[in-house]
């Protein structure tokens, strides 16, 4: 049976809304997402749909070439599967994206994660809480807690995640990156 990877992108934006979470937890990278392919074309996680509203937010396919990401400090981790896991993850992150009007960020997961209270809530998420969910739903066993409680750096420390970057996402050496962004990166030092 052939092997696949699956990528795990950590990351901070620097929005407001990152920069609070960011004082709250004491971790620089406080969003996760799922890609499935290394240049990062297709990233998944529940996050805001509007980069600088935080209380409109769900299920979002994240472009790594927008102002926003260009610019945002990452880490980047990989897991080998099997192409049966690959695939059934991908059918199950394409089964909420045909369905995403019916989903939500999960706003009262993260008051409860803040608590320490394992809190279900159906159709919604939090990014790490969707990511987390994806790979449980899929027996691939990244770290033993409950999907409800996990905090992206939780990720960071799985020995099942290979660490394949460090840096900001615009200089990621698999992106294909658009021109304009990369010149506004070296220009001006970021």
């Amino acid at each position: 049976m052939s092997k696949r990877y699956i990528y795990i992108l950590l990351s901070d934006t620097g929005t407001l809304f990152a920069k609070l979470i960011r004082f709250y937890t004491r971790k620089p990278l406080n969003h996760v997402s799922i890609s499935f392919d290394k240049e990062l074309n297709e990233v998944y996680s529940f996050g805001r749909k509007r980069p600088h509203n935080p209380f409109l937010g769900g299920f979002v396919n994240e472009d790594m070439n927008s102002f926003i990401f260009q610019r945002a400090n990452c880490e980047v981790y990989r897991c080998e599967i099997s192409e049966e896991d690959y695939l059934n993850m991908k059918r199950k992150v394409m089964e909420i994206a045909l369905e995403q009007e019916k989903y939500k960020y999960n706003i009262l997961g993260m008051v409860a994660l803040m608590l320490r209270l394992d809190y279900d809530r159906k159709y919604a998420f939090f990014c790490s809480q969707f990511v987390a969910t994806v790979l449980k739903e899929c027996q691939v066993p990244i770290v033993s807690k409950s999907p409800n409680l996990m905090q992206p750096y939780h990720f960071s420390t799985s020995h099942y995640l290979e660490k394949v970057y460090a840096g900001k996402v615009g200089y990621y050496p698999e992106l294909e990156k658009l021109e304009p962004y990369s010149i506004y990166l070296k220009s001006n030092h970021l």
